[in-house]
């Protein structure tokens, strides 16, 4: 597959899926989003195949809204990767840092965090498969979010993680693509954080606010992976599943699935 040492990458994927996909109604009016199908496959369709081409072995999905949706297509799915299931059962009143949280008692292990909303090339996850890494890109118009500051043709490590930025220095600003290989190590101190954040109260921000004051105090380190711009998608709107399946369409590469 490629030439990681297999002793010490990956094997684990925590998947954030517990959100009402409000952007994309009314296709999730009766379904979770990551179940929306993009050229006829689900994106958790996709995503498992992604896996499963990678040797992932452990899948820990937090699920909320039409739970049981996601359980029953899962359950038919997997192949021979083991599931675990993690309730959000305020899935309507927060946000993905209580995700996130929720699962810290699931992982004990070096994982992947992934959410359940991308469309993406399978090869690409190849270099994500040692932590502590974060998937980044090129940002094209249609990318909004949080971007990372790198000190690319340095270390290519991160600097910065900025929150609803997307601001351009030197061409050392990329859009994060909301995949993290996170070691064991790490996760004990985002942990720590986390319980900090959720015990004060911030149930309705966005896990990465925690990473960027991570990452801002020095406490928390990444290596950044770049993935192509035009073999990824991040799907939260009727106009970004259309333009998804124009990209798979339009692409020589073939997006999982």
């Amino acid at each position: 597959m490629n030439n990681i040492n297999t002793t010490k990458r990956i094997t684990t994927a925590l998947l954030l899926a517990a959100g009402t996909g409000s952007r994309l109604k009314p296709l999730t009016d009766c379904m979770p989003k990551c179940l929306t199908k993009v050229n006829e496959i689900e994106i958790l369709g996709r995503l498992i195949n992604c896996l499963r081409k990678n040797g992932f072995k452990r899948l820990v999905v937090v699920v909320g809204y039409f739970d049981h949706e996601i359980r029953n297509f899962l359950q038919n799915n997997l192949g021979d990767i083991t599931v675990e299931y993690v309730a959000n059962a305020d899935f309507a009143t927060t946000n993905n840092i209580y995700s996130l949280w929720s699962a810290r008692h699931a992982i004990k292990e070096p994982f992947l965090l992934i959410e359940s909303d991308l469309v993406f090339d399978a090869p690409l996850l190849e270099k994500m498969l040692i932590p502590d890494t974060i998937a980044v890109s090129q940002i094209l118009p249609w990318m909004n979010g949080t971007t990372v500051t790198t000190d690319r043709f340095v270390t290519d490590r991160v600097v910065s993680i900025n929150i609803d930025k997307n601001l351009k220095t030197e061409g050392q600003t990329y859009k994060t693509v909301n995949i993290y290989g996170i070691s064991l190590e790490s996760w004990r101190l985002i942990s720590k954080r986390l319980d900090s954040w959720i015990s004060a109260g911030k149930v309705n921000d966005y896990y990465e606010a925690v990473l960027s004051e991570m990452v801002a105090e020095g406490s928390l380190n990444f290596q950044c992976v770049y993935f192509d711009m035009d073999r990824w998608y991040e799907i939260d709107t009727a106009d970004d599943l259309q333009n998804c399946e124009m990209l798979l369409q339009q692409t020589r590469f073939q997006l999982a699935g």
